[in-house]
């Protein structure tokens, strides 16, 4: 019977060695997130739509979305004070294709106002950065009298009565704006929480609310047009939408209370998912059209890496525990 050629014991190591640079080229351009992504991309925004966070949402998203060559979608989940929406982040599969608009309220201060949480903020998250710091401006009715921050306070502590102030839900950074007005100056507030920030804006616009601590995108036009009196700012420094209004602070009451939003995923997302996000996300909130857009509307971009942005959230639920336990407010 004839017997098979055999393969010389040289000639196969110059194969094999032939063969590596080959696979040594394939594992360098083999990417390190695998096909990730390969399907469209669901971002949940846990408030109304219309409102500050939306328009966050989608001015990222749709960056984010050139970026990474997949669809993301923006899906409005309110409701709850954020815990409805952000209940689907936390409960989504790890798997990149769920991320979720952090906020002040969900990932900060729920925590410590509902009995019943139905996620932990800490543990069932993954950050992946900050987006923008989200300095709130005080309006009143124009049937108000008042002109300044001290007059106004002057005003409400002669009504004889709470003065009512709404916000788009418990944890807010408004509710939370407010909590903190209540302590330091003395005046007796009323929380209304509001699913319909339009409702809300209009409620005030006709007087059936005192006062409210918004977002400047949601009602700088209607403040410009005077249907609406703005007298502070709710943050560090003024904002360029209102450059001669002054500050809380400028006005003699301390409080530099700053909502923000930022990107996070659900727990367990694999680490270089997390990796190739965090670098899309501080390239676009470094990019100059983006920062001329979101100064435009009142916000102040913040670039913010994973780890840093997680210890900010930490540190914020620190901040927020004192004023929420010291006026007592709970969420049943």
């Amino acid at each position: 019977m004839p017997t098979l050629p055999t393969l010389s014991r040289r000639a196969a190591l110059l194969g094999l060695t032939a063969a590596l640079p080959l696979a040594g080229a394939r594992a360098q351009t083999a990417s390190p997130t695998g096909d990730w992504p390969s399907r469209p991309i669901r971002w949940v925004n846990p408030g109304p739509a219309g409102g500050a966070g939306d328009v966050i949402s989608r001015l990222v998203a749709d960056r984010l979305q050139g970026r990474l060559g997949q669809p993301v979608v923006v899906d409005n989940r309110p409701g709850a004070g954020t815990n409805i929406g952000m209940t689907q982040v936390a409960r989504a599969a790890p798997d990149g294709y769920t991320v979720g608009l952090a906020t002040i309220a969900a990932n900060a201060a729920n925590k410590w106002l509902y009995r019943n949480m139905p996620f932990d903020p800490e543990k069932d998250f993954a950050a992946v950065g900050l987006i923008a710091l989200v300095p709130n401006i005080v309006v009143i009715p124009p049937a108000v009298p008042a002109r300044t921050l001290q007059e106004f306070i002057t005003w409400a502590k002669a009504q004889g009565r709470p003065i009512n102030f709404g916000s788009v839900g418990a944890g807010s950074s408004q509710h939370l704006a407010g909590s903190q007005f209540q302590i330091i100056t003395g005046v007796p507030l009323q929380h209304l929480p509001y699913t319909n920030s339009g409702q809300m804006n209009s409620d005030l616009i006709e007087g059936r609310i005192d006062l409210l601590f918004q977002s400047i995108s949601a009602v700088a036009q209607m403040a410009q047009a005077g249907r609406m009196r703005p007298i502070a700012v709710s943050g560090t420094a003024r904002v360029s939408a209102f450059p001669d209004l002054p500050t809380m602070q400028e006005q003699g009451i301390d409080i530099t209370s700053t909502g923000w939003f930022g990107l996070c995923t659900s727990a367990g997302v694999p680490e270089p998912i997390l990796a190739r996000l965090d670098d899309e996300l501080q390239a676009i909130v470094q990019d100059p059209a983006f920062i001329e857009r979101v100064t435009t509307g009142g916000a102040i971009p913040r670039a913010m890496g994973r780890a840093a942005f997680a210890t900010w959230m930490a540190e914020e639920s620190a901040k927020w525990r004192v004023v929420i336990e010291a006026v007592g407010a709970r969420v049943d």
